[in-house]
């Protein structure tokens, strides 16, 4: 899969989206298409290859539960994950919504790692989506930390990633956010 337009608020520094678009009109280079959505399904074999156990970040230039992305596609992508046991993946989406709603029509092997972006407090109901989801691990990223995180329920979630923006013009994080999310994950 490539990626896929995304929401502009918390993501208008996109570096996902600004490394695509360098690419935009490159014959035969992987992002000529620059940010517009792309499946790539022969790629789905790739991971049964590798016999050494990795850990894999399914879409960190994409998002899996994209609207545009068909739920045989996802399922496939499921599937090729559940017979790649010996590897872990993890899926990150901003795409909550649709994550929960498709969560029952997906089978969710125990090497399947789910997780969901958070960078300010509007979108801290995507950590309720997410604890709908069976996931064996669930996982909240949440970066570029853009604000304080105070309610932050942290019930039903394994594992938080905390980190700033990157890149010309980045906003800044401050120290007593994280620092108020490293004592909540302490609770």
């Amino acid at each position: 899969m490539s990626p896929g337009s995304t929401s502009r608020g918390a993501c208008k520094r996109c570096y996902a989206e600004t490394f695509a678009e360098r690419w935009r009109g490159i014959p035969g280079h992987p992002y000529e298409q620059g940010f517009d959505l792309r499946l790539w399904p022969d790629r789905l074999q790739m991971p049964l290859a590798w016999k050494k156990p990795r850990m894999i970040f399914v879409n960190s230039m994409s998002d899996l539960f994209h609207e545009n992305v068909p739920l045989t596609f996802i399922q496939r992508v499921f599937s090729t994950m559940e017979r790649a046991s010996w590897h872990t993946f993890q899926i990150l989406t901003k795409r909550s919504a649709r994550l929960a709603e498709l969560a029952p029509d997906l089978h969710w092997p125990p090497n399947v790692w789910m997780g969901v972006s958070i960078e300010t407090a509007k979108y801290l109901w995507r950590a309720d989506d997410l604890r709908k989801v069976p996931a064996a691990v669930r996982f909240l990223s949440l970066e570029p930390l853009l604000g304080p995180l105070k309610d932050l329920d942290l019930s039903g979630i394994h594992w938080v990633i905390v980190g700033g923006e990157s890149g010309p013009g980045a906003r800044p994080i401050e120290a007593a956010w994280v620092r108020d999310i490293r004592k909540q994950c302490c609770q």
